[in-house]
């Protein structure tokens, strides 16, 4: 166990899909630092079906063994109930909720045209419903105290994209705009919403040719779950943040909005299309961008633009066109 902004010592950790995996290492190295952990995990296969209590239990076991504190719990996290049971247990365990890492998932892939879209509902169900279910009564239980850390995983796949992953995609793009609005009303209540993009070879994406050409330790779950831990810690005071994390890496994902042109629609005429098309390159530079904290903020910098007149000149970092 780490002192000082690190040792989570007395508080109380929620990771769903914690039987194996990604889950599993998170909710190992949280108890390492002093939480303690509620290991949910409903035992299902990879693609949501079935179910068994056994592989949570398992990674309770194993954190006690080491000395930690933990009990299992087999709730679903696609649907409300489900949702309201995981957070019940930690309650009913040590009354409060201080950390919740959503994890759970699960995966089907297919090309857009052959998906049947009347079964997208399995994924989104678990994935962003999850997101939804879980995270809902675990905040309003960070509300009591004002403080608490809440950690989204999205993916990849929903920043960049990837062939054959719509629904999940989609899904974890989802929980993206769910993060990035919560963050905003926690703030306000001395809560932290951040999300991991994490990279590494499990049950869902279990694939050693990508880690041949490194080592098949650059894979491990392991590797991702310190920055859980950080997140999770006193030690880190940001909100709003989207880290993609593995074999060793650590970086930040970001929206950013580009200088891009401007045509003052009073003084200047109305924007063609025309002029669009004659400022591509423009309008995609990322020589200069800004990081807009909510849409408000962005809307706001396309009414400062508005109002200034042409005499005024172009706000800063914006090109006009003429």
């Amino acid at each position: 166990m780490s002192a000082g902004g690190l040792d989570l010592s007395g508080r109380v950790a929620i990771v769903t899909g914690a039987g194996a995996g990604l889950g599993r290492s998170h909710a190992i190295a949280l108890a390492r630092y002093g939480a303690k952990v509620v290991v949910n995990d409903l035992g299902a296969a990879v693609d949501g079906t079935g179910g068994s209590p056994e592989r949570a239990s398992e990674v309770v076991d194993e954190i006690r063994r080491q000395g930690g504190i933990a009990v299992a719990e087999h709730s679903s996290v696609a649907t409300p109930e489900g949702g309201a049971a995981i957070v019940q247990r930690a309650l009913d365990e040590w009354g409060r909720v201080d950390i919740v890492v959503n994890n759970a998932g699960n995966l089907e892939l297919a090309s857009f045209a052959k998906l049947d879209v009347r079964e997208i509902d399995k994924l989104f169900d678990v994935h962003l419903g999850g997101a939804f279910y879980v995270t809902q009564p675990a905040y309003r239980s960070m509300l009591e105290r004002r403080s608490g850390s809440i950690i989204f995983t999205i993916s990849g796949l929903a920043t960049f994209g990837n062939l054959g992953a719509s629904t999940y995609s989609a899904a974890k793009g989802g929980i993206l705009g769910l993060m990035n609005t919560l963050k905003l009303e926690a703030a306000r209540h001395g809560i932290r919403v951040n999300a991991i993009a994490p990279m590494a070879q499990t049950r869902m994406g279990d694939d050693a040719n990508l880690y041949a050409e490194v080592s098949r330790r650059a894979g491990s779950p392991d590797l991702v779950s310190p920055a859980v831990v950080y997140l999770a810690s006193d030690l880190c005071e940001l909100t709003g943040e989207v880290w993609s994390i593995g074999s060793g890496s650590v970086a930040r994902l970001f929206t950013g909005r580009t200088a891009g042109i401007f045509k003052h629609p009073d003084t200047e005429g109305d924007l063609t299309a025309e002029d669009i098309a004659q400022s591509v390159d423009l309008i995609r530079d990322t020589t200069s961008f800004t990081m807009p904290e909510s849409w408000p903020a962005e809307w706001e910098m396309v009414v400062d633009l508005v109002r200034r007149q042409s005499g005024a000149g172009p706000a800063s970092g914006w090109t006009e066109v003429s």
